[in-house]
C-alpha cells in the first residue's frame, strides 16, 4: 500500500468511484500548490468519453481525467492528457507532510541484524 496522501484525504472520482492519487504538477503551470489528486483509471468512463467529446469540439486527439485542485475544499476541474500515460510519471508515491524531519537511521537495525546473523552460523 502506498503511503500517500489520498489515503488520508480519501479523496475519490465521482464517476468511478477509484481512490484520486497525488501527482507533481508540471513546471510553469501556475498553480500554487506542488500536487494535485487525479483519477488514473483507464476504465473510469469520465476520461473514456473524454477522447470522443475531445475530438468532436476540437478535433483534436486528447481527453481528460478528474482532478481535485484542493483536498480541504474538494474543488474539481479537469485536466488534459493526450494519451493514456500522460502525467503517471507525475504520481507521487509518497507525500512527506514534514520535509525538515530527518530520516530514520537504521543503522542500528543493521548492526542488530548482523548480531543475529552471526549468533546463527
Amino acid at each position: 500500500m502506498l503511503a500517500t496522501q489520498e489515503n488520508r484525504t480519501g479523496l475519490s472520482c465521482p464517476h468511478c468511484e477509484s481512490t484520486l492519487l497525488p501527482f507533481r504538477l508540471p513546471e510553469g503551470g501556475g498553480w500554487e500548490d506542488p500536487h494535485h489528486w487525479a483519477c488514473f483509471n483507464d476504465d473510469c468512463p469520465y476520461y473514456r468519453s473524454g477522447w470522443d467529446w475531445m475530438r468532436e469540439r476540437y478535433e483534436i486527439g486528447a481527453s481528460y481525467r478528474y482532478r481535485v485542485t484542493d483536498a480541504a475544499t474538494g474543488h474539481a476541474t479537469p485536466i488534459a492528457v493526450w494519451s493514456p500515460t500522460a502525467l503517471r510519471d507525475h504520481i507521487i508515491d509518497e507525500i512527506i507532510d514534514n520535509p525538515t524531519t530527518p530520516p530514520e537511521d537504521d543503522e542500528a537495525d543493521r548492526d542488530g541484524q548482523q548480531g543475529a546473523d552471526e549468533n546463527h552460523e
